[in-house]
């Protein structure tokens, strides 16, 4: 049973991100890469809890992030044909992606849910450079090292343009805070008339560029959207990069969250020092996890479609 949104969920939304725009293939030899791959990762994950599967996908040929729609549209369908998940499909794509390009795939795949970036940050991977003397591709430290110098844009007339996308296609937003000035960015457009309450906001915390992953700025960011919007107009999930995945995600959902994400767009381990083999094993923690520690379930995808009014996978294309 759900209760209504403000209230605290009887069950929770466990979204997993299957493949993501940010781990390269040297990291962790489990990272899903080819559509069926991604797909396969994905029936898997929602067995195991996930209501939500938030998809990226990439080139076969050199693993590399991409938005070319054929290669959504296959795994989408892969995933449609076998599970009942919500496929939530990204408008992020890959690092310096025209945006043009980014949000392509919801009006020609018109998913019942796209992710909707609220911001620009500097979005810096570079860091991540000193663990590795070498790459299985030549990209890998190109695309890490261009971070230092990258803005990822996402700029009011950016998003008034997603925004105006995602409307004519149905299509449920799900609006990306990656700092608290997101979260602002979000209240203007509400009174501008271009989001409509309640909203979906998912706060991703622990990118270099954005807010901290660390529980103050967890309290901070909810107490912030409390004030903008009214806890009754919107529903909230939460992303911890890296190793505060699993701390977030519990103390989210212990402080009553509508959602949680976790899955190997965001990290790489289930445990210290262990690679996990698949999003299911990071689902099946988390799943675990929250059960033990507030006694919530995962909440089905109807159960999730319902809460969220979206259109249904009878009304997708693909």
């Amino acid at each position: 049973m759900l209760i209504g949104f403000g209230g605290f969920l009887e069950k929770i939304i466990i979204t997993a991100a299957i493949t993501g725009a940010i781990h390269t293939p040297t990291m962790s030899p489990y990272l899903p890469i080819t559509p069926e791959q991604i797909a396969e990762e994905a029936v898997k994950a929602a067995k195991a809890g996930a209501a939500v599967v938030h998809i990226h996908v990439r080139d076969p040929k050199n693993s590399r992030p991409t938005t070319d729609v054929n290669i959504f549209r296959e795994a989408a369908s892969r995933i449609r044909e076998k599970s009942d998940v919500i496929v939530c499909l990204t408008t992020g794509g890959g690092l310096g992606i025209p945006k043009e390009d980014r949000i392509r795939v919801v009006p020609v795949l018109k998913p019942e849910m796209a992710s909707l970036n609220m911001g620009s940050i500097n979005f810096a991977l570079y860091p991540l450079l000193k663990q590795f003397k070498s790459f299985k591709y030549s990209w890998e430290k190109e695309y890490l090292l261009m971070t230092k110098d990258l803005i990822f844009r996402n700029t009011f007339e950016d998003i008034e343009y997603f925004c105006r996308t995602m409307e004519e296609n149905n299509t449920k937003p799900e609006l990306e805070c990656y700092d608290v000035g997101h979260l602002f960015n979000a209240a203007q457009l509400v009174r501008d008339g271009v989001l409509k309450l309640p909203l979906y906001i998912q706060f991703v915390m622990g990118i270099l560029g954005g807010v901290g992953a660390d529980i103050e700025q967890l309290v901070h960011m909810k107490r912030t959207a409390d004030r903008l919007f009214g806890e009754k107009n919107y529903y909230w999930s939460v992303v911890g990069a890296g190793r505060q995945e699993f701390p977030l995600c519990i103390t989210a959902a212990a402080m009553g969250s509508h959602g949680v994400r976790v899955g190997l767009e965001d990290n790489l381990y289930l445990r210290r020092g262990q690679l996990a083999k698949s999003n299911a094993e990071l689902v099946e923690k988390i799943v675990k996890l929250v059960y033990e520690v507030t006694g919530r379930e995962p909440a089905t995808p109807e159960e999730v479609r319902k809460l969220l009014g979206l259109k249904g996978k009878d009304k997708v294309n693909f």
